[in-house]
């Protein structure tokens, strides 16, 4: 857990050195010192630093959200992507990108939210209309996910003008961000990550099966449905901020489990590390392979997520 958090420092420490325009450290230490005012106040003050704080919240929201679908579905290809979570709020906040363009940043984020309840609510009714089983619950899950990718295609066809705004921030994108958007997502984040491990060694014996966590005194539908919510809204606020960024909260997990183990007090925390991790490098990547071209991290994310579920679906034949 050290030489994670250490990773995350030395990652985080150097994407403020890459970009279309490469500072020496000298020149940062001198603007840093500076604080706001300096010839270099944009690049370093108002994008490079607000812009790596927001992909190690993003990163690390998706990856607590998708380690809390994975504890409660108990099912390794779960993650908010493929439970339509990303979806939803990736929907909601298009239709308000393409009807409002001038619409405040806030409004961006609540739509997002609604969004992700609403394809949340969707899914457990189907599910308990469906008898559902972990596994009726995933695929539920990809159904309403198709079924939203497909609303968002339609919006972008029928709202032709505004399109590219909504697709820079469909792809996954931290390009344009800035401290306006930290503070709300640092204080959610850290109250749902507490609350997230209040019920870490619930989660720990629901993995037992839901029979056998009822038995040993875990009310099992409130646990499901409450760690459900804090996952959706965590991750729907991440989709506000950086749009859809794709498989982190499938990777991040996996990555976590193989490192620690299924203990979710460790599980959770070392999942929103690696997140972190994950779309640091990704963002750094995005904006120096190509510089001043600047790729979305989305893609990047993509590129390296889609092989990896690939091989789960190979491994999990009998899901």
């Amino acid at each position: 857990m050290v030489l994670i958090i250490l990773m995350l420092f030395i990652l985080s420490v150097s994407s403020i050195f890459f970009g279309a325009s490469e500072l020496t450290l000298a020149q940062i230490w001198q603007h840093l010192q500076q604080g706001f005012g300096g010839d270099k106040d944009f690049i370093v003050w108002q994008h490079r630093l607000p812009r790596t704080l927001l992909s190690i919240l993003v990163g690390a929201s998706l990856g607590l959200s998708g380690s809390l679908v994975q504890g409660v579905i108990r099912n390794p290809l779960a993650s908010p992507d493929l439970m339509g979570i990303s979806a939803g709020a990736g929907f909601c906040a298009t239709l308000l990108l393409v009807m409002l363009p001038a619409a405040p940043t806030w409004w961006l984020s609540v739509a997002a939210l609604l969004g992700g309840l609403l394809a949340f609510s969707s899914i457990m009714l189907l599910a308990q209309i469906s008898q559902p089983t972990p596994a009726r619950l995933a695929l539920i899950g990809v159904a309403i996910s198709a079924f939203l990718a497909s609303g968002i295609n339609f919006l972008l066809v029928i709202y032709p003008v505004e399109i590219n705004t909504a697709m820079i921030w469909l792809t996954g994108s931290l390009w344009g961000r800035s401290w306006q958007h930290i503070p709300m997502l640092t204080i959610i984040f850290a109250v749902l990550m507490v609350i997230s491990m209040y019920l870490a060694w619930r989660l720990d014996v629901l993995g037992l099966g839901e029979e056998t966590a009822y038995h040993l005194g875990v009310s099992v539908k409130p646990l499901e449905f409450t760690t459900l919510f804090i996952a959706v809204v965590i991750a729907s606020l991440a989709v506000s901020v950086a749009g859809t960024v794709s498989f982190i909260g499938l990777l991040a997990p996996h990555i976590a489990r193989l490192l620690f183990g299924h203990q979710h007090r460790i599980l959770l925390p070392a999942s929103a590390l690696i997140g972190a991790i994950i779309l640091v490098t990704a963002d750094v990547l995005a904006r120096s392979l190509f510089a001043p071209i600047e790729l979305p991290a989305g893609v990047l994310t993509s590129v390296i997520g889609a092989p990896y579920f690939i091989f789960l679906l190979s491994r999990y034949k009998g899901w």
